[in-house]
């Protein structure tokens, strides 16, 4: 199974119209605001292994990691947003 598109991630739309009775789409944003943040740590971890176990690159990983922790120990999307991780 592919990512979702555009069109089939206006989950956002669903949730503002209160057309979410099975809450089906919260889940869906939630696991996309996710998988946003699993991916910088990806990307961050094959940096830092391909640089040679650099510092600059270490200290890049842990950034990340951290702010995935942070995102998963706040509650609500609104509150996840990071404006330096866009």
């Amino acid at each position: 199974m592919g990512k979702p598109t555009d069109e089939e991630l206006k989950a956002a739309r669903m949730r503002e119209h209160g057309e979410d009775p099975h809450f089906l789409a919260k889940c869906l944003l939630n696991l996309n605001y996710r998988m946003k943040h699993l991916e910088r740590v990806l990307s961050a971890s094959e940096r830092y292994l391909h640089s040679g176990l650099a510092e600059h690159n270490h200290a890049e990983l842990v950034r990340t990691i951290e702010a995935y922790k942070r995102a998963e120990a706040r509650g609500t999307y609104e509150e996840d947003k990071e404006p330096w991780l866009e």
